[in-house]
């Protein structure tokens, strides 16, 4: 029995070191993928993050999603970030990671596919409501756009880009009055801004 348990306590003491070596070398390697990412060579970063890397750590996943996306590799990162959701398919941070490769593929049904498994777990989100409330706004659904840009003026009722973002749907609608005052609102926060001076100018 003795010896078994120096075995055993032999394996796991094993274990315990070549994990450690393990973290302290990904540790290593992300602070060296910092660096290189601050000088803009970021393939460069990504292949110090691909030398320690496991499919199945969150970490160096979204890690490496966002130097794949920064190296313009866009599938790869994809790839990257479906890895980091299989880990924690609830994740908000490897979502909105995940939209940033498909933006760049032009792929916006599956960013709003993402952004709606955002809210269904953050309701309240007030990027992920911004932003679809952009989509629609492109996509000419201005009631649609509506409702997403109030959740977010209703929390931020000062926040710049959503009061000139709700004056141009407004503006949109035929809703004069609201989209003027929206402008104004607006230019409060920033009085040299064209885009709200360029709806005033339209509402005249």
């Amino acid at each position: 029995m003795d010896t078994l348990r120096r075995i055993i306590l032999g394996v796991a003491t094993l274990f315990i070191l070549s994990n450690g070596c393990a973290q302290e070398n990904e540790i290593q390697a992300f602070d060296e993928s910092y660096k290189l990412e601050k000088e803009g060579k970021y393939e460069d970063a990504l292949k110090v993050i691909k030398e320690v890397y496991k499919e199945g750590n969150y970490e160096i996943n979204l890690r490496a999603g966002w130097l794949a996306y920064l190296s313009g590799k866009f599938t790869e990162s994809i790839a990257y970030y479906n890895n980091a959701l299989d880990k924690y398919p609830l994740s908000v941070e490897a979502r909105l990671g995940l939209v940033l490769p498909l933006s760049a593929l032009g792929k916006w049904d599956q960013i709003i596919e993402h952004y709606n498994k955002i809210l269904d777990v953050d309701p309240k989100n007030t990027v992920v409501n911004y932003r679809m409330g952009v989509i629609y706004y492109e996509r000419k659904q201005y009631d649609k756009a509506e409702s997403y840009l109030k959740k977010v003026i209703n929390l931020y009722p000062f926040d710049h880009d959503t009061l000139l973002m709700l004056g141009w749907v407004k503006l949109k609608q035929g809703n004069y009055s609201q989209a003027k005052l929206l402008f104004n609102k607006a230019l409060l926060a920033k009085p040299s801004d064209a885009s709200a001076k360029q709806g005033l100018a339209l509402i005249k």
